[in-house]
């Protein structure tokens, strides 16, 4: 599973936003750090990356539970994005996957901003 969250931080890298979208699911949901709206469809998905993927985003996770059942799982937990001019983001994350017979697949992903300053 900690492979998963790399396969697509390694896509965010690319700055492809159809590289990005490519990690959910058909039927899936994003619920986006900087965006106010669900993204549902691969459209909305790439929509949303292809105006967040210029910051050029690099994510570390911070901390993290994984959870793996049978043909799914889920990752939640804390992370920093760095953005190409040094800022840093820190963020709430859930990642659940699911098992497609061939992939894992990014089935909900919601990342919010901390409600409190870091320390």
């Amino acid at each position: 599973m900690v492979a998963l969250f790399e396969r697509w931080n390694d896509a965010l890298k690319t700055g492809d936003e159809k590289k990005v979208v490519a990690n959910y699911a058909p039927k899936s949901i994003l619920l986006p750090t900087v965006s106010n709206t669900p993204r549902l469809t691969a459209a909305e998905k790439e929509d949303y990356f292809v105006h967040w993927l210029p910051n050029r985003p690099s994510g570390v996770i911070n901390s993290r539970q994984i959870q793996i059942g049978c043909n799914t799982a889920f990752d939640a937990g804390i992370y920093t994005f760095t953005y190409a001019n040094g800022k840093k983001v820190p963020a709430r994350y859930t990642f659940t996957y699911k098992w497609d017979g061939q992939n894992w697949l990014i089935t909900s992903h919601h990342s919010s901003g901390m409600p409190e300053a870091v320390k």
